[in-house]
């Protein structure tokens, strides 16, 4: 057997034993995170690709297609994914479901944070964006890794080995962040984005982030939203203002222009950027929203 397995690598030939796990990963950033501590044991799709908006995707066949050959399929929970469970059915899947986000403790996403106080979401009263604080992305760590030891058990060692060495960047990232706006006075501290994501970023660093929409992309501010947010921005005195990578900016730009503050530059909430762009991973996306939002601080 070692034989006819050497002279089958020898030949470049593919060994059955060195067959990949077959992932689909909910959107982008968990896909990111999955391939970190998967490594080459795992072969990785993300549903919702780089740019792309999660709360408002609508699967496809071919979406069908990829759940249902899957081994393993990694949410991040906490309401993001609505159109999961009907997926999850279409594909009749029949692996193992990770759930990412499984024992953090939520945020709770108030009414009064939203531009449109009559505007409802989907998400109840639980923010969905706990990636955004690097300290919950730990569970997330742990969680991806059990479960892929668990579809695979003989890569334990190597799943184990990475996801420590994952969890050791990604604090190195939140030390680097805490010591960037440690820099900068607490009255200070306050953004204004598109939409409600980044409330866990503003719980970890001390940020105070007013959103023109809820934590779901699918709400939708009024004219009296906007209005009581401009008064808001010109009241405290914030002077940081963000686009996001998968939200519409018209409504930003206009109260940029009636509250007479300018825009800071784009951040990214959702999703990725492209292969190409600043926030290829999740460690880049960290690192790119801290240094983008701190400039606008200085």
């Amino acid at each position: 057997m070692k034989k006819t397995l050497a002279a089958l690598l020898l030949l470049g030939m593919p060994a059955l034993a060195l067959a990949k796990v077959p992932v689909v990963a909910s959107f982008s950033i968990i896909a990111d995170m999955t391939r970190e501590i998967g490594g080459d044991r795992v072969d990785v799709v993300s549903l919702v690709g780089p740019d792309q908006d999660a709360h408002v995707f609508q699967p496809s066949p071919a979406d069908i297609k990829k759940v249902s050959a899957a081994k393993v399929l990694v949410t991040n929970g906490l309401g993001l994914e609505g159109w999961m469970t009907r997926l999850d059915k279409a594909a009749n899947f029949r692996g193992a479901t990770v759930v990412a986000s499984k024992g953090i403790k939520t945020r709770q996403a108030p009414e009064e944070e939203h531009a449109d106080e009559d505007h409802g979401h989907d998400h109840g009263d639980v923010d969905p964006h706990a990636w955004h604080d690097p300290a919950r992305v730990q569970t997330y760590i742990k969680n991806i890794s059990a479960g892929l030891i668990q579809a695979d058990p003989a890569g334990k060692a190597e799943y184990q080995r990475r996801a420590a060495d994952y969890a050791a960047r990604v604090k190195a990232v939140d030390d680097w962040a805490k010591q960037q706006f440690a820099a900068v006075p607490a009255a200070k501290r306050k953004m204004l984005t598109s939409h409600d994501a980044f409330g866990y970023l503003g719980e970890r660093y001390q940020l105070k982030v007013l959103a023109i929409q809820g934590v779901s992309t699918e709400s939708e501010a009024s004219a009296k939203g906007v209005a009581q947010l401009t008064r808001q921005v010109r009241k405290e005195g914030v002077t940081a203002i963000f686009m996001e990578n998968m939200s519409d900016a018209r409504l930003l730009k206009q109260l940029s222009a009636e509250a007479k503050v300018r825009i800071g530059g784009k951040l990214y909430a959702d999703a990725l950027s492209g292969p190409s762009g600043p926030a290829a991973s999740y460690l880049q996306l960290m690192r790119y929203n801290v240094d983008t939002i701190m400039k606008s601080f200085r």
